[in-house]
């Protein structure tokens, strides 16, 4: 193993007051239901049409709404930071000689300011994309980029979507319970790993 990849919101970031801003703001303006936190944790234990229907979202929306949601998002940023426990693993995992990488649907711009402000230069490539539900095509992409196999990678993620997407790709995955699916979506996914700790996910590794 060569790469270890990361999803950045809910595994590396704790972002829920600024996703919770966000959407809000996204909800005033086009009249969807605003959530609190109670709403959020519900929402881990829901499939994303669940979540849609929840909140009174056409997924069909999903590519209009995400550029401005992540826009607001930059300017929640403050509200952003890492889990207890996640720049010390990223430390260690540099010091054992793996490169990290994070992929993610936030903008790279989000991702790359948050990493400066938080002195966090270790990470060898940051890769986004506008549709929350393409991060197999970006791992398949990211395995011809690099010449490498599925089995010189590994994949840490938070959602059901991550789990689906590393399937897709044949990358073996750990899920992180501290994010934001729950136990009860992800565990029918069968991810090869599970991590309650980021200790657990250098374990792993």
């Amino acid at each position: 193993m060569k790469y270890v990849i990361f999803d950045f919101d809910g595994t590396l970031a704790d972002s829920k007051q600024a996703m919770l801003t966000s959407w809000n703001a996204i909800a005033r303006k086009y009249k969807y239901k605003e959530l609190t936190f109670s709403d959020i944790e519900a929402m881990g234990r829901m499939s994303m049409r669940e979540r849609s229907a929840m909140v009174n979202f056409p997924m069909y929306k999903i590519p209009i709404v995400i550029p401005q949601f992540y826009r607001l998002y930059k300017a929640a940023l403050n509200k952003v930071e890492f889990f207890d426990g996640i720049k010390e693993m990223l430390q260690k995992i540099e010091e054992k000689g793996y490169k990290t990488v994070i992929l993610s649907s936030n903008s790279k711009d989000n991702i790359l300011t948050f990493l400066e402000r938080n002195h966090v230069s270790g990470i060898s490539e940051v890769i986004c994309s506008s549709s929350i539900f393409g991060k197999d095509k970006l791992l398949n992409r990211f395995l011809m980029d690099h010449k490498l196999t599925p089995s010189e990678i590994i994949y840490a993620g938070d959602e059901q979507r991550d789990i689906i997407a590393c399937k897709k790709a044949g990358v073996p995955v750990i899920w992180v319970s501290w994010g934001y699916d729950s136990i009860e979506v992800i565990e029918k996914l069968q991810p090869e790993f599970q991590a309650h700790s980021p200790e657990e996910i250098l374990t792993i590794i």
